[in-house]
């Protein structure tokens, strides 16, 4: 008989007591940091235990991407403007006769397939050139910083973001404990946490969001001299968002609303365009920066840096098969033609194995770039020989480099002796020790942090505080709740006093000491305090890039029943459809609905199968018989009551609705400067005025003063 021991399986040990070890038992000291040359250096490909981690994480899920799951594209095409040699070889920025296509996909981050287009969340802004010089991917965000600053810890990042582990609950939601838990214990999210509070995190369309290259890359010119930059993507029709009442009534009455604005636009010719620009990094530029441009939990705002922009985007063409693009689509940092190249951020340098690694989970095959939507415009001609899904027929015996067949020339000799030039990495010198440490210009997680929120409007302001009320809210854990209260308390002291008083805690005086003891396993002098004399940035706010001239693809909800003002609606129709919005009629039943003249419109919508939330704007149509049947529907009501608590503006016509101080007879509803009486010839150009400022946010700060 075998001998039998008292000794517990190691796999069954849940203590939680021994030594942090990898998945072949080794004990590791240090899993917040990935080995590079140096602390400001470029990562190691020696790193075996940055590799296993990544490596687990990125086959975790088959065949959905562990992030980015839930998404929508496009196709499109950039045209260059404004040449730039003097920073770069890349001919998709210097010959401004090319036109290069795009496939753009846009995604939310956290959720599944089958979520919601509306979490608060960040939205992923992916871009494919097909250049002549091969494919480069952009694969940014909506918002220019990050969670992290070392790709070591993503896959920590995503597993607290995910539904908690034992129930699978909440879907597409960072309002739970886990994802709060790793925050308050990480410091160095604090800056991307005030972000994702923020109005950025539920935007109104697709095509009304920023996007961001995020990681700091670098251009190549001619000379072979190295510039680094940042990627922006400013949209033409401005930045606009949704109240978070208003996301999550949207996430229920059409989860599908971001694709399908996306979507019919395109199919209705409104092709959404953004102008494309860099932020040129000198070396002087660098030095005045009182933080490291390597460091992704950092913005650089415009008022620092300006951007240059140099071309504009358009998407003019949707996908003919969702799954064989949207869905196949495979990018990846590391996807670069000559001009560009990477930086030594050290989350780059993560994603530059992770992305890669991914598809051969996700596409189940090393040949993923032969599938039609990842194949380059330009050819390819190289030594890559079988695997599985092999679409490439080769009929060349040289199947290695270099040959000297006679029947099949060898394509890099050939390049060689024509003088061609082909991708040269940047040369840059690079020395330090090999550790596992980084740079302590990485160290200030808060005065960026503090600076995005002071430099927000007072609604901006008040959002974020709701934001976090909400959130931490759902947060069971007491400790949880009061270790972020810490960090708050750091940022900004009265937003710390607003969502403490709201969760019935006090104010915590600093930083946690778990807080600090996690920071302190990155960095040796912890923690670098804000300066709350730094100056604001309005480049920072939704404001500052939400243009008040256009209501382009805006859309308003016609209230109106029996009896309606027909001449009235036809006026309010012309004004509206001449500036780009488009207004729709809804009613109490689909069929024709009569105008007190005895003329008939068709419905678009009944009050029953659409919704206030999606729409921009609601006007209540005129006619006192067509007034009074509306105002006594509920479902009818309910469209005025949320346009009014969303900060809406209202277009009130001819009736007696016009006359009363409060909409609806309702004391907690008085008529403002966001609800327009239709009373004179001018009543229709003073509604599509209004219209271009997108809400009428004094309402809710009035009525917030009044608590």
């Amino acid at each position: 008989m075998a001998h039998q021991t008292n000794r517990p399986d190691p796999q069954d040990d849940r203590t939680g007591k021994g030594p942090f070890t990898s998945n072949q038992g080794a004990p590791i000291s240090d899993d917040f940091n990935t080995l590079r040359a140096g602390s400001r250096g470029p990562a190691l490909l020696e790193d075996f235990l940055f590799r296993e981690k990544i490596f687990h994480f990125d086959h975790e899920r088959i065949p959905e991407r562990v992030v980015h799951a839930r998404g929508a594209g496009a196709h499109g095409t950039f045209r260059l403007h404004t040449p730039i040699p003097e920073l770069t070889r890349a001919g998709l920025f210097t010959d401004t006769q090319r036109e290069t296509e795009v496939f753009v996909r846009f995604s939310t981050v956290v959720g599944s397939r089958g979520s919601t287009d509306l979490p608060r969340d960040v939205r992923g802004f992916a871009i494919k050139f097909y250049t002549q010089e091969g494919i480069f991917d952009l694969v940014g965000n909506n918002i220019p910083v990050f969670f992290i600053q070392d790709a070591i810890n993503f896959p920590d990042l995503v597993h607290s973001l995910k539904p908690e582990e034992r129930s699978e609950i909440p879907q597409a939601a960072s309002a739970h404990n886990t994802f709060w838990d790793f925050a308050s214990l990480m410091p160095e999210t604090a800056h991307m946490v005030m972000w994702l509070m923020s109005d950025r995190a539920i935007p109104r369309s697709y095509r009304m969001m920023q996007g961001f290259g995020v990681n700091t890359l670098k251009l190549v010119n001619q000379n072979g001299e190295g510039t680094l930059v940042k990627f922006h993507l400013k949209p033409t029709l401005g930045v606009h968002s949704v109240v978070w009442d208003e996301a999550q009534k949207i996430s229920g009455k059409n989860p599908d609303f971001h694709r399908e604005d996306l979507w019919d636009n395109i199919e209705k010719g409104n092709f959404p365009s953004w102008e494309l620009g860099v932020q040129v990094i000198t070396a002087e530029v660098e030095e005045q920066l009182d933080f490291d441009v390597l460091d992704a939990t950092k913005v650089i705002p415009e008022e620092l840096v300006p951007i240059r922009f140099i071309g504009t985007m358009e998407l003019n063409r949707n996908p003919t098969n969702f799954f064989s693009e949207t869905e196949q689509v495979a990018f990846h940092p590391g996807h670069l033609v000559p001009g560009i190249d990477v930086s030594d951020d050290p989350l780059l340098q993560g994603r530059l194995f992770s992305y890669l690694d991914t598809q051969l989970s996700r596409l189940g095959s090393p040949n993923f770039h032969e599938l039609p939507i990842n194949r380059p415009k330009s050819p390819t001609r190289n030594f890559r020989r079988e695997g599985a899904m092999r679409h490439d027929i080769p009929d060349d015996s040289g199947n290695y480099n270099p040959h000297s067949d006679p029947k099949t020339a060898c394509p890099f000799l050939s390049s060689i002796l024509n003088g061609g030039q082909g991708f040269r990495s940047h040369h840059q010198e690079v020395t330090g020790e090999k550790l596992r440490k980084r740079s302590a210009t990485f160290s200030d997680h808060f005065t960026q942090a503090a600076i995005f929120y002071r430099s927000q409007t007072a609604i901006g302001q008040k959002h974020i505080q709701d934001a976090f009320s909400f959130e931490l809210g759902k947060v069971t854990r007491e400790e949880v709740r009061t270790r972020y209260l810490g960090i708050l308390s750091v940022i900004d002291t009265s937003l710390a006093g607003t969502v403490a008083t709201r969760l019935g805690l006090p104010v915590p005086e600093g930083l946690s000491e778990e807080t600090v003891m996690t920071a302190r396993q990155i960095f040796e002098e912890y923690p670098v305090l804000p300066e709350h004399d730094q100056p604001t940035y309005p480049s920072l706010t939704v404001k500052y890039h939400a243009p008040s001239d256009s209501i382009a693809t805006r859309r308003i909800a016609a209230l109106a029943a029996e009896g309606f003002d027909m001449e009235e609606y036809l006026g309010m129709q012309q004004a509206l459809t001449s500036l780009g919005a488009e207004l729709l009629l809804l009613g109490p039943h689909f069929g024709q609905l009569r105008a007190s003249n005895g003329e008939g419109l068709n419905v678009d919508h009944t009050f029953l199968t659409m919704d206030s939330a999606l729409f921009d704007s609601v006007y209540l149509v005129g006619g006192p018989q067509s007034q009074q049947k509306v105002t006594t529907d509920l479902q009818a009501k309910a469209y005025l009551e949320d346009a009014y608590k969303h900060n809406k503006f209202i277009a009130i016509g001819s009736g007696p609705v016009q006359q009363s101080s409060n909409l609806l007879g309702n004391p907690s509803m008085p008529v403002d400067e966001g609800i327009v009486p239709l009373v004179s010839p001018d009543g229709f150009e003073l509604f599509a005025k209004a219209l271009s400022m997108h809400r009428y946010w004094s309402r809710e700060l009035a009525a917030t003063q009044k608590i």
